[in-house]
């Protein structure tokens, strides 16, 4: 099931109509936030575990 643009369209109208452009604004920098926060996190997780590999 894939999404056309009409479709992206619509969710995106609808959104905007619900939770009002600034607050949206505000979402989506908590969301790019997390996702960056979680990226660092998982590359510190494989540096520790390479890290730990090498003195074994």
């Amino acid at each position: 099931m894939r999404l056309g643009t009409t479709e992206i369209l619509l969710i995106v109208v609808l959104a905007l109509v619900l939770f009002g452009g600034s607050k949206l604004a505000g979402v989506g920098k908590a969301l790019g936030k997390s996702i960056k926060d979680f990226k660092n996190e998982v590359r510190e997780d494989d540096t520790t575990t390479d890290n730990e590999e090498k003195k074994a």
